[in-house]
């Protein structure tokens, strides 16, 4: 880790260099949303380029980066209001349907799952990223996937991702807002979860 520039104060380790560059990225996105520059970022931190080249390739690495650290808020609240849910398919109909009503509000969420900016890091839903931010949101849920039989979690997110990002592009004319986004997702989606077959012991 560099020792010089930081405003005066030099970070103590790399992760400390990490942290504070993206609170420069996240006061950056609050500001201006996400046209900003490394050189931006680098001002506000009283640093060279250089040094945050150091710590992210580019813009979007670094957006990709504080899209997935906030993420984890979003899970949170998420979770908690899934917690008394425990079959799949009301799980996932209420996880899809919640996500959506959220994301207006969530400006970081917006990175991973919406199309834009995002697109040029993320490669849309299907990217790593984003398979991998739906995993943690299945993992979060009141359900017992192993027990209801569905064994391939994977392919259960990149379709919740999938419907997200549909109603994200054409959320409908009108639009599909609480209980009538949830009735169409109980009839569509629910069907397929609901078909499993329970593993017995």
């Amino acid at each position: 880790m560099r020792t010089h520039g930081w405003a005066g104060v030099t970070p103590v380790d790399d992760d400390e260099a990490v942290t504070r560059i993206l609170a420069a990225a996240r006061a950056a996105i609050d500001r201006s949303g996400t046209e900003f520059t490394l050189a931006e970022i680098a001002r506000d931190l009283g640093v060279t380029r250089q040094t945050v080249y150091r710590y992210f390739a580019g813009v979007d690495a670094l957006l990709r980066a504080t899209a997935v650290a906030q993420a984890g808020h979003f899970l949170d609240v998420l979770a908690e209001h899934l917690s008394d849910i425990a079959d799949p398919a009301t799980a996932v109909v209420e996880g899809i349907a919640y996500t959506l009503e959220r994301l207006p509000d969530e400006p970081y969420l917006n990175l991973l799952l919406t199309p834009g900016r995002a697109s040029a890091f993320s490669a849309g839903v299907t990217s790593d990223t984003a398979l991998a931010f739906g995993r943690s949101m299945l993992q979060r849920y009141s359900v017992d996937w192993a027990r209801t039989g569905i064994t391939d979690l994977d392919q259960l997110v990149e379709h919740m991702l999938r419907i997200v990002q549909s109603f994200v592009i054409d959320p409908g004319r009108p639009p599909r807002r609480g209980a009538d986004l949830r009735a169409y997702l109980t009839q569509w989606v629910a069907p397929a979860l609901a078909g499993q077959s329970p593993v017995t012991q």
